[in-house]
Formats: C-alpha cells, structure tokens, sequence
C-alpha cells in the first residue's frame, strides 16, 4: 500500500468513521464518573450502565454538546448493552412531553420511548444485538440496540416557571437507569438536585474536542470502532479495506505519518465545513434549511455517510424527524451573515407558529452553536414562555438583537452576541406541515 493510496482511503474513512469515534471517546469521558454526578457543575454524568438527570435547564456555561436547548430538561448515560442489559425507568409524566432518545453508535435512533408513541410508565429494559434472552418478570418491555454501544438522551418539557421547576423535580428524580443485575421491581429515586460536582476538562469556549485528528488512525481509536462495530449489509469489503489500511499504518511509518497529515486536512477542509448549516439538511424557504435524515440517517434505505457527519459535528443528538424537526439558518433573509451589530425581527403570522403537538422554540447559539451569556439569561423563546406578547393582528414577533428593545417589547427580546451568530427553531412532535415539510419559517428582517 502506498502513502498516495493510504491518503485517498483516509479521506472517505475519516469521514466515515467521525461519529462512531466521536461516540466512543464521549463515552470513555462521560462514563469516568464513579456514581452520577455534574461535570464541571453542567453536564450530568454516570458510570456506565446507569444516567444521571439534570434538575433544570442546562446552563450557558456548558461546551460539552453543540445546540443545548433550554425547553427541555435533559439526561444523559452511556451503556455497553451486550456486557450489560440496562433497565430504564419511565415514571408516570401525566400530559408532560417527554421523550428518551435512544442512539446507538452510528448516531441513529433505536427503539420508541415517549409521548408521541403513546409509551406506558414501566420498566424497560434495553439489551444488544447480541441479547437472546426472555423477558424478565416485570419488565414492561424490551427495546433492542443494534449496537452495543448506545447512550440515551431524556427531554422532558419543562415551562419557564417557577412553578414548574418545582412540580418537575418528583418526576425527573424517577428517570433512573441501572444493570439488570440490580431491578428489583421496585421504581428507583434519585434526588438529582443533591448530585456532586466533579472536575472534567476545561473548557475553552468551544465544543470539547471528541475527535483528535492526530489520534483517529490509532488502533485504539478507528481501531475499536472497527473491532466493536458490526459493518451494516454492504460494508464488508469497506471494513477489509480499513483494516488492511490500520495495518499499513502499524507497520510502515510513512503511511502512518500520510494518514495523520490527511486527518488533519480532511478535519479542516471536510469537517469543519459542517458546522454552516447551509451544508446540513434540505431547504426550508426563507433562507432556513432543515433536518432530513438526522438520527435516521439509514431511513432513506442509503447510507448517507456525510450527512451523518455534518449531523454529528454541527448537533451531535439530533431526535428523529418524527420526533423533531429542526430548522436552521447563519443568515438573515437577505442572506447577510446574523452578526450582533445588527438588529432583526422575526415575525410568524397569526396562526403560523410552527405547527406541534409538543412545542416549539426559537434559539439563538454563537458562532460555536452554543450559548453566549447575557444580561437577562435568556437563550431561547417559544411555548414554555407564558409572557410573549402577539400583535393586534395575532401575531407574533420576536426581536434580535444585542441590546435591549425596551421595556414594551423586552419580552420578546432575545438578546445576541457581539460576534456572528445562528438561529434554531425546534418543532418537537409536529404535525402535517412540520412532519411533510410544507410548513415554512418566517422572514428575518435586519433593520
């Protein structure tokens, strides 16, 4: 094999193999947590087998995920299903949205845990591919990864009040996850409000780095993904090709120092493209585009390689589209780049609010698609705020910019950073014009 061939394969295979290394570095880190615990005081985390839930929503101050939502409170855990079946806890949400979004390592969804399925408070018990045994007496039912390794993901909606924050924290403290090994039958508690704090990495302002360009062609890395990971139908001769490619590497100094270099290039000629998303989904109208095959991405019956890594690298855990349906954009309507020098107004006509049966929000993310911290603490407006204000005709403005519009309008106001920034609006559990797509967002108006 020579370094000129050993670079061409390394470009597709990089590309390829992103997300799954991604999956398994994220998992290497958040899994180090002796009992569940907050990460640096932002990010919930679990030794594996088991999760740990946050207690509100999830703080501007975490880098650990890109396009963090402030509707929802969010969980999170890491599991090896084939070592050990998991058992997950749905507690009874009354008329709550909620959902558990359940991935396996290619970032696809598996399984149906939530409101929009009409799933039955119970025990579930999540097992591998490899899983063959009974239903165990009271399980309600078993939900099967394809993969071994998997995380799960829970949203439940939360509204903006203090209220509610209160009134969540019964149920949330009863998402609890934990080996097959130790159900009992009886509905576990954890009170997450009292969960330590442990140090993680620093945070730089950025997504932490899940994948390191320097390491991907490490057997340990690429590698593990190709030992643990079964090829889907098709992919058999490509997984031959890449073992004989890390093979090459391990034996000849200067195809390993070609593959290095090519990851390099290819993370920031390739991935780094991905983070405009004008390069993720389908057009929208309005100069928004919007999700297609995000955690679904062999729904289409193709392997869609590069929108799985642009879905990864610009919002890791996307939901399903049936789920939720994402809509984004870095430019105003007259396709200028969002900048916090500008000021803008986003108007849904009346009766033109994306169209759900769960809710919907309009968020506003930096140019890292994270939150950048303001002077009210506010990231994101939608359903779960009860003071927007409608015009007289019904309908609704939201106002962006960097200072505020003044006390008649401050409640609409969603303030933006100094710097470029990007909009998001989240339709979870749409109906007809989300779920076909006809459904059109608004204009965004600089002025």
């Amino acid at each position: 094999m020579s370094p000129e061939y050993a670079q061409k394969l390394g470009e597709f295979a990089y590309v390829w193999g992103w997300p799954m290394v991604n999956m398994l570095n994220r998992r290497a880190t958040i899994t180090k947590a002796p009992k569940p615990a907050y990460l640096n005081g932002v990010l919930p985390v679990a030794p594996q087998g088991q999760l740990a839930m946050l207690n509100d929503y999830i703080t501007p101050d975490e880098t650990f995920v890109t396009c963090p939502n402030q509707d929802v409170v969010y969980g999170l855990g890491f599991f090896d299903l084939d070592s050990q079946p998991v058992v997950i806890q749905v507690p009874d949400f009354k008329d709550r949205f909620w959902v558990y979004a359940l991935y396996d390592q290619r970032t696809n969804q598996f399984g149906q845990l939530g409101k929009p399925y009409g799933t039955k408070p119970g025990f579930y018990l999540l097992v591998g591919p490899n899983w063959k045994g009974e239903k165990p007496t009271g399980i309600t039912d078993v939900v099967k990864s394809p993969t071994t390794l998997a995380n799960s993901i829970p949203r439940v909606f939360q509204n903006d009040t203090k209220e509610d924050k209160q009134a969540i924290q019964p149920v949330i403290n009863q998402i609890v996850a934990y080996p097959l090994s130790e159900f009992d039958g009886k509905m576990k508690t954890i009170v997450y409000k009292k969960l330590p704090v442990i140090q993680g990495p620093a945070s730089d302002g950025k997504e932490t780095k899940w994948v390191v360009p320097e390491k991907f062609f490490d057997e340990n890395q690429l590698g593990k993904v190709l030992e643990i990971l079964p090829p889907l139908e098709g992919e058999q001769e490509l997984y031959a090709q890449l073992k004989e490619l890390l093979a090459a590497a391990k034996s000849d100094p200067a195809i390993k120092e070609a593959l290095v270099k090519t990851a390099q290039k290819t993370e920031e000629n390739t991935i780094k493209s991905f983070f405009l998303w004008k390069n993720n989904g389908v057009a929208a109208g309005n100069g928004w585009n919007r999700s297609f095959y995000s955690a679904d991405w062999t729904g289409s019956g193709k392997y869609d390689y590069y929108n799985r890594a642009a879905t990864a690298k610009s919002n890791m855990f996307d939901n399903r589209p049936n789920e939720t349906q994402y809509y984004y954009t870095d430019q105003a309507s007259d396709k200028s780049q969002l900048e916090g020098k500008n000021n803008y107004k986003i108007t849904f006509a009346s009766g033109q609010e994306p169209p759900v049966d769960g809710f919907w929000s309009l968020t506003l993310y930096n140019e890292h698609h994270l939150f950048s911290k303001n002077s009210i603490n506010r990231y994101s407006l939608g359903t779960k705020n009860k003071g927007l204000k409608k015009n007289k005709d019904g309908s609704l403005t939201i106002i962006v910019s960097s200072v505020s519009p003044g006390a008649e309008m401050e409640s609409n106001w969603l303030p933006s950073p100094k710097g470029t920034f990007s909009l998001y609006i989240r339709a979870y559990w749409g109906k007809e014009g989300v779920t076909k797509g006809t459904w059109t967002p608004p204009v965004i108006i600089k002025y």
